[in-house]
């Protein structure tokens, strides 16, 4: 199975890609950490925990860690300073030390909150990251941005904290209900749209055998994409440019998120229909064939139909895209493809074009 290597400036760090391997989560802790740290903190929610929270703990065990678990609500709406300060009392507690590790045995919402509190506990110590959904496989667990959501925008409140080791057990996808498959393949499409035309066109292809949890297909999908992350991180650690193509869909699904309190989507579901918007803007610019457009439309589509979204008001979304982190002087950066596989960053889009591109895709 590949291992694939994030090369940063300071230090490097592997994802593990391999069948079985939460079962292994001590014996590469050990290898990451050396012998020094003493308590492992496993960070999860109720669901995962009971699936997986058993066999990670005994693995921890068996390297001579002692385990400690701690357990959050499910869902981004939980990803909140009250449950970061619930968290920092328990670390206190229980007396861990800056030399410990938090591991991260969850989904995206996981992996950002115990990053984040990994980042600013005794001003920081050791996470690695166990991803049990497709999108924190191939994305958010990979890269170091960690954070936690504020009442008017996502990922507002956040640091740069860089796992020690990423451990991804492609198993753990066979217990995910479909529609958590679905919302990690609209963000695998983004990756073929920003960087990479073959695998646009391979996901596309391969749509329905990735569905069934083809393994072939699966690992592929994963390895692939998290070297199209590895790649862009080791260039731009802290997205001072090239890193923030990763946002592509982001600025419209950030906002949908906000808009319906992190209660009606899924992320990638929001960043599928961010996706779809920005890919409107560009042709509205003249930046994107119509034939191209019509494609990532229709990647979109063989996914699966994204939630309801035509109830929503265009001004509380457009409202909500003012708080999106990456705007500047007041002025949002879109992330707009050009071709399938290349993308530019474009702070000019006039008004009435994002207007016109959520009207289309509302409906």
């Amino acid at each position: 199975m590949p291992t694939v290597t994030v090369k940063l400036k300071s230090r490097s760090y592997a994802v593990e890609i391999a069948a079985g391997s939460v079962d292994r989560a001590g014996e590469l802790a050990r290898l990451a950490l050396g012998a020094r740290p003493r308590t492992a903190v496993i960070v999860s929610n109720p669901a995962v925990d009971a699936l997986y929270g058993r066999r990670a703990a005994r693995s921890l065990a068996r390297s001579g860690l002692e385990t400690l678990r701690f357990l959050m609500g499910d869902g981004e709406r939980y990803k909140t300073i009250g449950t970061a300060r619930s968290l920092y009392t328990f670390l206190i507690e229980h007396k861990v030390e800056r030399r410990d590790v938090i591991v991260a045995l969850g989904g995206g919402v996981v992996g950002d909150l115990s990053g984040f509190v990994a980042a600013t506990y005794l001003r920081g110590i050791s996470f690695i990251q166990v991803p049990t959904t497709l999108l924190a496989q191939i994305d958010s667990s990979i890269g170091g941005k960690t954070g936690v959501n504020h009442a008017l925008g996502k990922n507002l409140i956040g640091a740069f904290h860089q796992p020690r080791l990423v451990v991804i057990d492609p198993e753990t996808l066979a217990t995910l209900p479909a529609r958590q498959i679905r919302a990690g393949l609209y963000e695998a499409i983004k990756y073929g749209v920003i960087r990479d035309r073959r695998l646009f066109q391979r996901i596309v292809r391969q749509i329905e055998q990735i569905k069934r949890l083809d393994p072939t297909s699966l690992t592929h999908l994963i390895a692939r994409s998290c070297s199209i992350k590895a790649e862009v991180v080791a260039r731009d650690e802290c997205e001072g440019g090239l890193r923030r193509i990763l946002n592509f869909g982001h600025t419209v699904g950030h906002a949908l998120e906000a808009v319906t309190r992190y209660r009606r989507f899924y992320h990638g579901e929001a960043v599928g229909y961010g996706m779809q918007a920005a890919s409107r803007i560009a042709e509205l610019m003249d930046l994107l064939a119509v034939e191209d457009r019509e494609a990532i439309d229709e990647a979109v589509r063989l996914v699966g139909r994204l939630p309801q979204a035509k109830s929503l008001a265009l001004n509380d979304i457009i409202s909500a895209m003012g708080h999106d982190k990456k705007a500047e002087a007041g002025r949002l950066t879109f992330v707009l493809p050009v071709e399938i596989g290349r993308v530019v960053l474009r702070s000019d889009v006039p008004p009435r074009l994002v207007r016109s591109a959520l009207k289309d895709i509302l409906s």
